[in-house]
């Protein structure tokens, strides 16, 4: 068995007389995380970043910026899933209302002339490569994309423990940076709070009505009230912008046909899930 097969190569593998492959929607999604808010190395909150993307319109402007679809389509050869959050189908707490938005460069350019920078802007993206399928390739299509909307993007790409030793579990990761994140639980706690809430590892953003809400559907052990909390947090999130949502992976197998096994959504490969023919 072979994990992560490169969307290019999936046809060849399926088409093969002696290979099959095994697909599954992923729990995981990739997303552009911005920094909104500074924090010291002890995860304290410092203030409010000195930066472009600290302004909603910015961020939102970048939001409009960012063409998914293409991405998907001409990067990934369309082996991926749009998502409004990052929340995907299988998570507690997704909201099938919410619609991810289509690229639309004359709203980047009105919000960004109302933040003030009506001849647009220059910023860094930061991310890894070669820790998830076409990480580099899909960081080098948004610098291109942003750059065409007038928000001219300068792409570093570093190797991934570096990556986070340095630079996110740190905080010091922005004013942009790609990852990818996903968890077995499947659920939204385990999105908004470490990624999100004030003072989590992973958090560069602060907003106390998105952190009171977190903690009640945290506590809250009604699950109709529950999945109602986490809808409000998800509009708030949504219209806050402290992250872009790109895409849900679809994650690709390729094994031998003597192999019985079917790929699962967690990424898990369970031996005893498997049986020889």
């Amino acid at each position: 068995m072979a994990v992560n097969i490169p969307p290019h190569l999936a046809n060849i593998i399926g088409n093969h007389p002696k290979l099959f492959l095994s697909t599954a929607p992923s729990i995981r999604t990739l997303q552009l995380m911005i920094v909104t808010h500074e924090y010291d190395k002890d995860h304290k909150l410092v203030g409010v970043a000195k930066s472009p993307v600290a302004d909603k319109k910015v961020r939102q402007a970048l939001l409009y910026a960012v063409d998914a679809d293409d991405i998907i389509k001409n990067v990934l050869d369309g082996k991926a899933f749009r998502t409004a959050t990052l929340l995907t189908p299988l998570h507690f707490g997704y909201d099938p209302a919410l619609k991810p938005v289509k690229q639309d460069l004359a709203k980047v350019k009105t919000l960004l002339t109302e933040a003030g920078f009506p001849n647009g802007l220059e910023l860094t993206l930061n991310s890894p490569q070669g820790r998830y399928v076409r990480d580099k390739e899909v960081a080098e299509a948004v610098a291109g994309q942003l750059t065409k909307a007038g928000i001219k993007t300068q792409l570093r790409t570093f190797e991934f423990v570096n990556y986070l030793n340095n630079m996110v579990y740190v905080h010091k990761p922005g004013p942009v940076w790609l990852i990818g994140w996903g968890t077995p639980t499947v659920d939204a706690e385990t999105i908004y709070g470490p990624l999100f809430r004030t003072g989590s590892n992973l958090g560069n953003y602060h907003n106390p009505d998105f952190d009171g809400m977190v903690d009640q559907a945290q506590s809250q052990m009604d699950e109709k009230q529950r999945l109602a909390i986490y809808h409000k947090i998800n509009k708030l999130w949504v219209d806050e912008v402290p992250a872009i949502p790109l895409y849900q992976q679809m994650d690709l197998y390729g094994a031998s046909k003597r192999l019985a096994w079917k790929a699962r959504s967690d990424e898990l490969i369970k031996a005893y899930d498997m049986s020889l023919k």
